[in-house]
């Protein structure tokens, strides 16, 4: 008898424009790995779009399992993974903070280490450097999230939000290294008093769940959005067509090159198909919010 877990964890978006570091979103595009305990360590990509050839030691989600139990002076067992995932690397999707949050997962499941959420979204946020893409991750929905200097994470978590997305994923990659290059060190205060307000502007229009109010916050970013711009292709183009055909508001997906946009359901595949005309070069793609965050299940499987 093999025991098998099945670890599903959502993507997500960050940002939603003037949310810098601190709102996340899970959408319903999700990182599969299927987890039986073995005598020596494999990782087996699935997907297409997933890296062939990688050295064991140099995966994220083996070096985060190993940092987790190290953490609590446990010894990672030998496992197999079969991974499976519907993330582009690089594209602003939250394909690392899965990752990190599946390898804490992976650690917690193997080594019996009874992890809370509250556990779950402080040591993946203290990884990831900021709490958005890794506390929506952990817990679905809309998370408005701080960290404080010890790495303790406080979350405000809004489930429900009666609305869609579409992603517009380009051909290229981006590292938030490379975005993050672009960004100023210093804001005169009367900039930095407007971005804030904005900012605070969309988290309560978001609590609210004010559909109109966060379309227009989601693009009055200050923050991050007007020098990363020159970097995202068709960054303006979209923005400009999707509110066009009906779209409450459009952002960067975290730090790009993805955008996202905020639509009403019911116009959704129709929305779509337009954008999809509009912008050959992109993959577009119809989500939602996803409401459950990390989920485990396990089963038991007869060996001959």
């Amino acid at each position: 008898m093999i025991k098998k877990w099945q670890i599903t964890v959502p993507g997500s978006t960050a940002n939603l424009g003037p949310g810098f570091d601190s709102i996340g979103l899970s959408l319903s595009l999700y990182l599969h790995l299927t987890v039986s305990l073995s005598d020596k360590w494999e990782i087996i990509h699935v997907s297409e779009g997933l890296p062939k050839e990688f050295e064991i030691e140099d995966h994220l989600i083996y070096q985060i399992a190993h940092e987790t139990a190290a953490r609590f002076n446990k010894e990672l067992p030998p496992c197999k993974i079969e991974m499976t995932s519907e993330l582009p690397f690089a594209r602003g999707l939250g394909s690392s903070a899965s990752a990190i949050v599946a390898g804490i997962e992976l650690a917690n499941i193997v080594c019996g280490l009874n992890l809370s959420k509250q556990d779950k979204c402080n040591i993946s946020s203290q990884i990831e450097g900021h709490p958005d893409n890794a506390t929506a991750s952990v817990l679905g929905g809309l998370t408005i999230s701080s960290m404080d200097k010890d790495g303790i994470v406080d979350t405000i978590h809004v489930t429900d939000l009666d609305t869609s997305f579409v992603v517009f994923i380009p051909q290229v990659e981006l590292k938030t290294s490379e975005a993050r290059s672009v960004l100023p060190e210093h804001f005169e205060r009367p900039y930095a008093v407007t971005a804030s307000a904005n900012a605070n502007m969309l988290a309560a229009a978001l609590i609210a769940k004010d559909y109109v109010r966060i379309g227009r916050y989601m693009e009055a970013d200050k923050f991050h959005e007007p020098f990363r711009a020159q970097l995202i292709p068709d960054y303006y183009e979209i923005i400009q067509m999707a509110k066009e055909h009906g779209a409450y508001g459009t952002a960067l997906s975290g730090a790009g090159p993805t955008m996202i946009s905020m639509i009403p359901t019911s116009i959704g595949q129709r929305f779509v198909t337009k954008m999809e005309k509009l912008f050959p070069s992109h993959q577009v793609l119809l989500t939602k919010a996803d409401q459950t965050g990390v989920t485990v299940s396990e089963a038991s499987v007869l060996t001959q």
